[in-house]
């Protein structure tokens, strides 16, 4: 073999284990920012667990009034990064009919430039809801304090 050929070999091979090299770093990069990210959906899971736990605790102890709570409830359920989510809303049937009454009425600037008589009915209408499904809610706040995905 002529001394070109194995100069050759040589840059060759310095180059496949450079870009081995570069191959592997990259592999162990992108490893390490895998099990970052794992950790932290872990921990945000974890938080918003601990906030409907919360939230249902209030709701069942009546420091939360069951409209708030069902618009709370829906969105952390919405919010949770968890593969294959349940079906929440056969779930908890009660939470999710109260969701589906309340959650288009106006709330902080827009319910504030409605008159006082509106505000009245309106609240009027979201009392008489919240009294019509509260056994229900009150059984779906229960079973949530418990929920696991």
């Amino acid at each position: 073999m002529s001394s070109i050929a194995i100069t050759l070999i040589v840059v060759a091979l310095l180059i496949v284990a450079s870009l081995a090299f570069y191959a592997g770093k990259l592999l162990f990069m992108l490893n390490k920012q895998n099990k970052k990210m794992a950790q932290t959906k872990k921990q945000r899971v974890e938080r918003l667990l601990e906030s409907i736990y919360t939230i249902s605790l209030a709701m069942e102890q009546q420091q939360c009034n069951l409209s708030e709570g069902s618009i709370r409830l829906y969105h952390l359920h919405e919010s949770l990064p968890i593969d294959d989510k349940p079906d929440f809303q056969a779930r908890y049937p009660g939470l999710y009919a109260l969701y589906a009454k309340v959650s288009d009425l106006p709330t902080h600037e827009a319910r504030d430039k409605l008159s006082t008589l509106e505000r009245r009915n309106q609240d009027d209408m979201r009392e008489a809801i919240e009294s019509e499904l509260e056994s229900q809610i009150l059984k779906d706040v229960a079973k949530l304090k418990a929920f696991t995905p």
